[in-house]
């Protein structure tokens, strides 16, 4: 909406001097505009701003009709104002569209035209390791083995910042990406210039991110969500992204959060609650007079576990807090005066008392909640903080020898860490106040815990030295290992020589405890099963505890030196004393300079990259390498055809499982690539790193010990069986014959499949292995996005059609069709199951289609050769 329109002329807002252009919902709904929730009006103003004609009179009436049963069939385009990425999904990304540029190139036309057309910020902070912890030097060592190890990646990503128009990149140091969207990018409401004759206008600040965490802006009522780094390059080229207008569960909060509860806290019984009432792909919206007690910093906590939660945002209106927030976090009076004026006047604005509709509700009370954990191996597995051992007791871990000096299930890893609990200045000096207390009595962690404190901001150090914290903290081992995500990606570095030692012993199962948002099995360090999730002070009373099986609600913490026993509430911060410290602490203008400081990172600047408009490949590069996807020939994988199972798998697929982020293992089949090609075989990395090279993630794919192929019994680890030949090979070879022979392979899953991060490569994997189709029970909404933006159809099946009795064996194939120009969002698909004994089962599944554009993409061949297609069709018509 740039130009007059009589149906919804644009209003005005003078403001400070200046004049700005507005939708004024309010003005045009009337008060029926305050029936939908704030996320609808949100996509509604989205809509008047970029449709026009039809489209956008449809999606209108869509948006309206929502009201009637609170759900919708109808799809709309939703245009974000610019994307966030970090640099181990802007890597592969870019590496794309450096591709794409050769491909185009190679077409005939200028390269250099394709550019992303919104606002793209890369923050570099998923690829610090934990080497170096509790020695003082720890995150100058740790950013030296970054720099070292990734300079390649690096040198690239500067390329990129060079030759794509829009493209920034936040150097290492600067922080995890949502903390810097928090604390630097977020505007709330944002402005689009105008020009002489007509006032610029006021919109609401709104992104797309590829990375599942993206939520936590919503906290401070900024509209994004997590996409696949592939839906996201459709963007940046102009395409909308095309959603059907989502459910929208309310979650009423009443009460107050009292202590000892903390944010972490709410966060988990959230995930609880919601994931066991089933909100994936649903958006979810926090409201009721619970909601007005709640920091800006406890709502981020609680909208940052989306996705574990299964939804796709967790909104928090503006209100007073977010002003609070912005000035807090050194915001202009200006800025923050804006804020509230369009909020105010376009709807925007949180009401207590509102009485939004929702699709579902859920009642919380702040009251009830306690202090508490998720595990041992799901994030919505929450239990009482009391019954870590119980948890653990439960699993039946008998021990193949004597343990010696640990506990059976000792605490391998303490670590403070994520964007989810460092973003929040609260619960750091949470930890910090613990560990002053744990000091004076003399504490000190188990020898075999390896300790670590990443904050998400730069601006952590400031104010907790301004607290007197800092020191307390290095004292136990938590001083800070660096900026960014570490541990909770799998990034934990080694573990300490007693646990190396029980776990090739047998003789214990090490957990690790940490103040993430994911502990699936091997999450956090590929030799580690077991994890749970807590707040940061918890994870500090775990490492004094040293034991992991411990009931901290009645045994001693630690004993102190002189024999006295110390409980955890003897070491618990009061709220009294925990609020005159974060006053103590604060100060405005931390998070700005710091972050400029820490943006001077002068390894980083004085890196050389290519200055051209394509990327000068290296055929050697173990880093970099030309995908082939990433051209406009990859043809449709649509089609009738008959094929294998490439894998069989359960239920709780992770991206994790399908593509890891860890430590690369020296005895893997990917080491052994990379050190046939001259790597160290000591010093390989982790895989995240790799992913601009399709050939070391052809050979990750599924290179996960806790996962099991059901095809069948017995086989070894990233294997499959060649069903026509009877071998068990590895799953990029198995595929390759397949493909050799001319045979189609699909893959087969069970319930809440690519779970997880927002991994493009999950999806990028299975079509380099030649997989056409995943047939699935269910399946999380990012990966699903991703599955289709490589091509790959994915198909919803009925539980227990493809398991138990009916479970696949060796021989057993399947016969699909699915044709381009019958396929519909949604529509259901026949599945013929050819046994190998002779027998025919159908099966009736769902085409796990939500959109024409994702139609489109299928029969394209993917995003990327939709993309080429249209850039190359734009230089040949005459």
């Amino acid at each position: 909406m740039r130009t007059n329109d009589p149906i919804y002329p644009a209003a005005q807002l003078a403001l400070n001097g200046l004049t700005y252009q507005l939708v004024d919902l309010p003005a045009l709904f009337g008060e029926r505009l305050y029936r939908l929730p704030v996320v609808l009006r949100i996509l509604l103003e989205n809509t008047i701003r970029n449709r026009e004609g039809a489209e956008r009179d449809h999606a209108v009436a869509a948006l309206f009709g929502w009201l009637e049963h609170g759900s919708s069939e109808a799809e709309i385009a939703f245009q974000p104002g610019r994307v966030l990425m970090h640099d181990t999904t802007a890597t592969p990304a870019l590496v794309d569209i450096a591709a794409m540029r050769d491909a185009l190139a190679e077409a005939g036309a200028d390269p250099a035209l394709l550019n992303p057309m919104l606002p793209v910020d890369v923050s570099v902070d998923h690829s610090l390791a934990v080497e170096a912890y509790a020695q003082a030097d720890a995150a100058s060592v740790n950013l030296g083995y970054e720099m070292r190890r990734n300079a390649e990646r690096y040198r690239f990503l500067r390329w990129a910042s060079k030759a794509l128009d829009g493209v920034r990149i936040h150097p290492p140091g600067t922080g995890i990406m949502h903390t810097i969207n928090l604390e630097q990018l977020a505007t709330v409401v944002a402005t689009e210039p105008g020009n002489e004759s007509r006032p610029g206008w006021l919109v609401p600040d709104t992104l797309i991110g590829t990375d599942s965490h993206t939520p936590m802006i919503n906290g401070i009522g900024v509209l994004g969500w997590g996409v696949g780094g592939l839906e996201a390059q459709t963007v940046m080229f102009g395409m909308p992204t095309m959603l059907r207008i989502p459910a929208v569960v309310g979650v009423r909060l009443s009460g107050t959060l009292r202590a000892p509860a903390m944010s972490t806290d709410l966060a988990l019984t959230v995930t609880q609650r919601l994931r066991a009432l089933g909100v994936a792909g649903d958006f979810v919206e926090f409201f009721g007079p619970g909601v007005s007690g709640l920091s800006a910093g406890d709502r981020a906590v609680v909208a940052n576990m989306a996705p574990e939660y299964g939804a796709t945002t967790g909104y928090f209106a503006i209100d007073e807090q977010t002003l609070d927030y912005l000035r807090t976090t050194g915001r202009s009076e200006v800025q923050i005066a804006l804020v509230r004026a369009y909020a105010q006047q376009v709807g925007l604005w949180n009401d207590p008392a509102g009485e939004a509709r929702y699709t579902r509700v859920v009642e919380i009370c702040l009251d009830q909640i306690g202090i508490e954990v998720a595990g041992p191996a799901r994030p919505q597995d929450r239990l009482h903080y009391a019954q870590t051992a119980a948890a653990l007791h439960a699993l039946g871990f008998v021990a193949q020898s004597a343990s010696g000096a640990l506990p059976l299930h000792p605490v391998a890893i303490a670590a403070i860490t994520s964007c989810t609990n460092t973003s929040d200045p609260r619960l750091l000096i949470a930890a910090g106040l613990l560990a002053r207390k744990a000091r004076q009595l003399g504490l000190k962690p188990a020898a075999w815990v390896k300790t670590s404190l990443a904050p998400g901001s730069p601006a952590a150090a400031s104010y907790l030295k301004r607290a007197g914290l800092l020191d307390e903290l290095d004292a136990l081992g938590f001083g800070i290992v660096g900026f960014g995500c570490t541990t909770c990606i799998g990034n934990s570095g080694p573990l300490t020589a007693p646990i190396r030692d029980m776990l090739r012993a047998g003789s214990g199962k090490p957990v690790a405890m940490l103040s993430g948002n994911r502990n699936f099995p091997g999450r956090v360090h590929p030799d580690l099963d077991l994890g749970f999730i807590m707040s940061p002070p918890l994870v500090i009373a775990f490492a004094l505890a040293g034991d992991a099986a411990l009931d901290l609600s009645s045994d001693p913490v630690q004993f102190a030196p002189d024999g006295t026993p110390v409980y955890l509430g003897d070491l618990w911060p009061d709220s009294d004393e925990l609020d005159r410290y974060v006053r103590l602490a604060g100060d405005p203008g931390d998070f700005r300079r710091d972050f400029e400081n820490a943006s001077l990172n002068p390894v980083w600047h004085a890196m050389e990259a290519p200055d051209s408009p394509l990327y000068p490949w290296d055929p050697a590069s173990n880093y970099l390498q030309r995908p082939p996807f990433a051209a406009a020939s990859q043809g449709s994988l649509l089609g009738a055809y008959t094929a294998y199972p490439l894998l069989v798998l359960g239920d709780d697929v992770t991206t994790d499982h399908i593509s890891p982020a860890s430590a690369i293992p020296p005895d893997s089949l990917v080491a052994d690539y990379l050190v046939q090609r001259g790597e160290d075989r000591g010093d390989l990395n982790v895989f995240a790193s790799r992913r601009g090279n399709w050939q070391v993630m052809l050979r990750a794919a599924f290179h996960n010990r806790t996962l099991v192929n059901h095809l069948q019994g017995g086989i070894p680890l990233a294997h499959t069986l060649h069903v026509p030949s009877g071998q068990l090979l590895p799953i990029w070879e198995a595929a390759q014959r397949y493909r050799d022979e001319g045979d189609s392979v699909v893959l087969v899953a069970g319930e809440r499949y690519g779970t997880g991060s927002s991994r493009d490569w999950a999806a990028k994997g299975l079509r380099l292995l030649g997989v056409r189709a995943v047939l699935a029970v269910s399946f999380e909404r990012i990966h699903r996005s991703n599955l289709i933006g490589m091509g790959i159809l994915p198909l919803r099946v009925p539980a227990g059609a493809l398991s138990g009795a009916a479970a696949l064996r060796p021989g057993d194939r399947i016969a699909l069709s699915a044709e381009a120009a019958s396929l519909r969002p949604r529509m259901a698909v026949q599945v013929r199951l050819h046994r190998r004994d002779g027998r025919t089962d159908i099966v009736e599944a769902v085409a796990a289609i939500e959109t024409l554009l994702e139609l489109k993409l299928l029969g394209d061949g993917g995003v990327m050769p939709s993309i080429l297609k249209q850039g190359i069709q734009g230089i040949t018509r005459p």
